[in-house]
C-alpha cells in the first residue's frame, strides 16, 4: 500500500505457539508493510512476514517497557498516514488486557481506519494445553471470570473490593498476577474462595516450556515461589483444575504441590 492514508490491524497473535493465530492473522502479517510487535507475540510469525516489512519492537515486561503506550499509539497513526498496512501484532488477543481498545479508539479520533482480527487469549489456551476446560457441567462450573491483577501505573496494586466480588464465579482466571499472587488469593480468600479450592499455574503457555503447577488457593503464592514459577504465567482456580488429570493431553510438564515441597521435585511429563 502506497500513498494516501494506509489502515492499521489490531491482530490478536494467540498464546504463543505460532500455528494459533488464525488464518486472517497471517494473511495480513504477510501482507504488511509495518509490523509492530509484542513482547508475546510468537516470534516465528515475523518469519512469515515480507522482506520489505518494517519491524518495530515495543513490548512490555514487568522489568520495562520499549516504549510508552502514548508513544505506540502515535507510532500507529503515524505509520498509517505515510500510507503502509501497519499490523499491531499483540499477544492472545487485541481486546483483552491488551489495551487493544485504547489503540483502537486513538486511530479511530484521528481518521485512520482500523481493523480488529480476535485471537485466542491466554486463558483459555493455557487452560487447554494443560488439560482444564474453564467450564465443565461435571465440575459444576459455569461462570468463568478473567481478571487482571496488574493495574495501571499510580494506582493500587489490586482493587480488594472489586476482586473479592469477583470471587464468586466458578472459575476465575488472573492474568499478570505473579507478582501479586500472595496478596491475591488472601483477598479471594477473604471474599469467600476456600483455601483448598484447586488451583493451577501454568507458565509460558502453548510453548515448549509450558509447565503447569496443580496446587490449592492457600498454598498457590509458596508453591510458586517453590517451584520457580515466573511471568508469563496464568493462574486457574475452581474445581475444573482437578479434570487436569483425566484430560492432560499435550504432554507439557506438571508438577503437583506435593513434589514442590519434597526434597527432590518430581515433574510429570505427559
Amino acid at each position: 500500500m502506497s500513498g494516501g492514508l494506509g489502515k492499521v490491524y489490531l491482530v490478536g497473535a494467540g498464546p504463543g505457539h505460532e500455528k494459533l493465530i488464525t488464518v486472517r492473522g497471517l494473511e495480513l502479517i504477510r501482507e504488511a508493510d509495518c509490523i509492530v510487535y509484542d513482547r508475546l507475540a510468537g516470534p516465528a510469525l515475523l518469519d512469515e512476514a515480507g522482506e520489505h516489512a518494517e519491524r518495530i519492537y515495543c513490548g512490555k515486561s514487568p522489568h520495562g517497557h520499549a516504549m510508552k503506550q502514548e508513544e505506540i499509539n502515535a507510532l500507529l497513526v503515524r505509520k498509517a498516514r505515510e500510507g503502509k498496512r501497519v499490523v499491531r501484532l499483540k499477544g492472545g488477543d487485541p481486546f483483552i488486557f491488551g489495551r487493544g481498545g485504547e489503540e483502537a479508539a486513538y486511530c479511530r479520533k484521528h481518521g485512520v481506519p482500523i481493523e480488529v482480527v480476535p485471537g485466542v487469549t491466554a486463558a483459555a489456551a493455557a487452560a487447554a494445553w494443560a488439560g482444564i476446560p474453564l467450564t465443565d457441567r461435571t465440575a459444576g462450573a459455569a461462570s468463568v471470570a478473567l481478571i487482571t491483577g496488574h493495574r495501571q501505573c499510580g494506582e493500587p496494586a489490586v482493587d480488594p473490593d472489586r476482586l473479592k466480588s469477583q470471587a464468586t464465579a466458578d472459575t476465575l482466571v488472573i492474568y499478570m498476577g505473579m507478582k501479586n499472587l500472595a496478596l491475591i488469593c488472601d483477598l479471594l480468600m477473604e471474599g469467600g474462595r476456600q483455601a483448598d479450592t484447586p488451583t493451577a499455574i501454568i507458565e509460558n503457555c502453548t510453548m515448549p516450556g509450558q509447565r503447569t503447577l496443580v496446587t490449592t488457593l492457600g498454598h498457590a503464592a509458596e508453591d510458586a515461589a517453590l517451584g520457580g514459577f515466573k511471568a508469563p504465567s496464568l493462574v486457574v482456580i475452581g474445581r475444573v483444575v482437578d479434570l487436569l488429570e483425566q484430560i492432560h493431553w499435550s504432554g507439557a510438564t506438571v508438577l503437583y504441590s506435593r513434589d514442590v515441597r519434597a526434597d527432590e521435585p518430581v515433574y510429570r511429563i505427559g
